[in-house]
């Protein structure tokens, strides 16, 4: 029972309550259905398309030179407060919830090879090509993105 509570507590503490997102913003973006994820490496901006010619806009870090990716996937699985490990099925190296673990606050699992769009515990990381080929969001806006898209949303990553 107490297990369970603790579990249930995480999940109210990081989904539950309000978060600002630290650069998010609702432009005119077209061209994709509502409920898309568009990553635009190159700028290093994710948009979740609403519909109607509008996306909420957020910062991201994408992938280093020879570890971005771009193409088309569909996410596969969400998780909150993941544990990180360099060889997934392998015993997790850090725990979710560290400050250590680099996945930080949830993340959105794709369906194609080892990547994710998922927190950070480095913000400063943002906004630059620094990782090896997952997208990285500020904890707020992965939370905020996360409430948002469902388990089978399309991701298309843009160079």
């Amino acid at each position: 029972m107490t297990r369970r509570w603790f579990a249930a507590a995480i999940v109210a503490a990081v989904l539950g309550a309000p978060q600002l997102a630290q650069a998010r913003e609702v432009v005119a973006f077209g061209g994709y259905g509502a409920g898309t994820i568009v990553v635009e490496t190159g700028a290093r901006q994710l948009y979740y398309v609403l519909g109607s010619g509008q996306a909420i806009r957020y910062p991201v870090g994408v992938g280093r030179a020879g570890m971005a990716w771009h193409g088309h996937a569909y996410v596969a699985q969400k998780l909150v407060r993941p544990a990180w490990t360099a060889n997934p099925g392998v015993t997790p190296s850090i725990p979710g919830g560290s400050p250590r673990n680099p996945m930080g606050a949830a993340v959105l699992g794709l369906d194609r090879g080892n990547y994710a769009i998922h927190g950070t515990n480095d913000p400063s990381s943002i906004g630059g090509f620094v990782s090896h080929g997952c997208i990285r969001m500020y904890n707020a806006d992965i939370v905020d993105l996360y409430r948002r898209v469902p388990v089978g949303a399309e991701v298309y990553v843009l160079r």
